[in-house]
């Protein structure tokens, strides 16, 4: 492979690189991506769309399996790009949003001592924490939040909607820098959500 080139498109595109991935892999979750510096071997005709679909040379890639085995070699590097990594190439992909999507969340405990777990549609398992911290983004769309956690690396997870009802489910007040604002505690941490007198208008 030439550096720079696109990679293969088509089946038997996806098939080799698929296959020389399954050959590196150890099978016990995400690869050490962070620690590989291979070559940068050229772009290749894959795509994650905003809703956690995953497409190959414009088909959806139907296979949980491959899309799993694909996640877990992603990385996403200091300038901003998201790339299938190797010990020995670096292929970059499209991403429109971020990577996957936090599908589940579990609770428990309360108050301060509450630990809310996510489950990605890849199969990570994060617990919010100072590590796996939660962010919102001002949704253009329809003028509200759109949350995020941090799965691994410069990974992220998008909470969907059901996921964000649990979340907001899980909410109290805690007071920031003197303000009140409503969030959730995780892991002995408040992330705030939106400043109180704000939900007080909304309601």
């Amino acid at each position: 492979m030439v550096e720079g080139e696109p990679v293969e498109s088509g089946a038997s595109g996806i098939a080799g690189l698929a296959a020389r991935l399954r050959s590196e892999a150890d099978g016990r979750g995400p690869a050490p991506v962070e620690r590989w510096n291979p070559p940068f071997c050229g772009d290749i005709d894959m795509r994650i769309a905003a809703d956690g679909t995953w497409f190959y040379a414009g088909s959806p890639i139907g296979r949980e399996a491959m899309v799993r085995l694909f996640a877990s070699v992603l990385r996403r590097d200091s300038d901003g790009k998201t790339y299938l990594v190797t010990p020995v190439e670096k292929c970059g992909i499209v991403v429109e949003d971020v990577p996957f999507l936090a599908v589940e969340l579990v609770s428990e405990g309360d108050g301060e001592d509450q630990v809310l777990t996510l489950r990605t549609n890849v199969g990570d398992v994060v617990e919010v924490d100072a590590a796996h911290p939660l962010r919102f983004a001002h949704d253009p769309h329809n003028a509200g939040l759109k949350p995020y956690v941090l799965v691994r690396g410069r990974l992220e997870a998008r909470l969907t909607r059901s996921a964000l009802y649990d979340l907001v489910e899980c909410g109290s007040e805690s007071r920031v820098d003197g303000e009140a604002w409503f969030g959730v505690w995780s892991s002995g941490r408040f992330f705030p959500i939106v400043r109180a007198v704000e939900l007080e208008r909304l309601g």
